[in-house]
């Protein structure tokens, strides 16, 4: 790659390869992700933007506003996960863009749906000269086993967490009712394990430290507290709901048809309530 300056313009122009390899970098400075950005030809930048980096002498620039703003929608449609199902349309998990492009080029998805998400460019062929794209739509169906298939029974219990949890209840507390941002919430045991309780979906609700403190090693009849509804276990399809981020709407039609009737999660969806948390 060669910097050509131009006689009529203090900066430098990119010559020879179009793709940039540009560093974002989050507020403290450190990196955060990497992607490419094609700039427009004949695209001057100035010099003070461009930086030589280490031994593998590595172009690092930093663009003008309009194109550091297509870089972020760059990013943020990278971002997007794609719903992953097995042949009969049971959706299994959530796969980024590099796992989705390894699994249609080795030909394991067999049909998809929904809309495009994005167009992925690969290298150039040194015969033909054609570039290779491969376009990743929103739900993809793969064929084979998955490697955790005897985890998706009937009896299966999706794995507790406290992401999982705290979007189960909306971030609410489930004893004070007051909704809390993350880092305020906790997960309290109805009968606590002190008192031979389990740490299952169904003895477990989000609760704000407050409350989860003033109950300690109680039950709720106990301490005095109400609890304003009944714990319940995802189904593993409203676990991977549960999973996700920004679904779409094709997604989230998907995944509701796999969702139990008298689905508590149904009924959110259906009166467009979010997970919040």
């Amino acid at each position: 790659m060669n910097l050509l300056k131009s006689d009529n313009d203090p900066g430098y122009r990119v010559h020879g390869v179009r793709p940039l390899y540009l560093h974002s970098y989050c507020k403290h400075r450190k990196p955060c992700i990497n992607f490419f950005l094609r700039l427009p030809a004949k695209q001057y930048i100035h010099k003070e933007n461009i930086r030589l980096l280490g031994r593998q002498k590595a172009l690092h620039v930093i663009v003008p506003a309009v194109f550091a703003s297509n870089a972020k929608r760059e990013i943020m449609d990278l971002l997007q996960r794609v719903l992953r199902t097995d042949v009969s349309g049971m959706p299994l998990e959530w796969v980024g863009y590099q796992e989705a492009v390894r699994l249609i080029t080795l030909d394991q998805v067999c049909y998809s749906l929904g809309k495009t998400l994005y167009h992925i460019h690969g290298g150039i062929n040194a015969i033909s000269g054609n570039q290779s794209i491969v376009s990743v739509d929103a739900i993809i169906a793969t064929s084979g086993q998955h490697p955790h298939k005897h985890l998706f029974a009937e009896n299966y219990t999706p794995p507790l967490s406290n992401k999982s949890l705290f979007r189960r209840d909306q971030g609410l507390c489930l004893y004070c009712g007051q909704q809390f941002p993350g880092f305020l919430l906790s997960r309290d045991h109805v009968l606590p394990l002190s008192q031979g309780g389990k740490d299952r979906w169904v003895n477990v609700v989000t609760a704000c430290k407050r409350c989860n403190n003033h109950k300690a090693g109680r039950t709720p009849e106990q301490a005095g507290m109400e609890l304003l509804a009944i714990p319940f276990c995802p189904t593993h399809a409203e676990y991977v709901y549960l999973q996700g981020r920004q679904i779409l709407a094709d997604q989230m039609e998907f995944l509701l048809a796999h969702f139990p009737r008298n689905s508590v999660l149904r009924r959110r969806v259906e009166k467009g309530e979010s997970l919040l948390v």
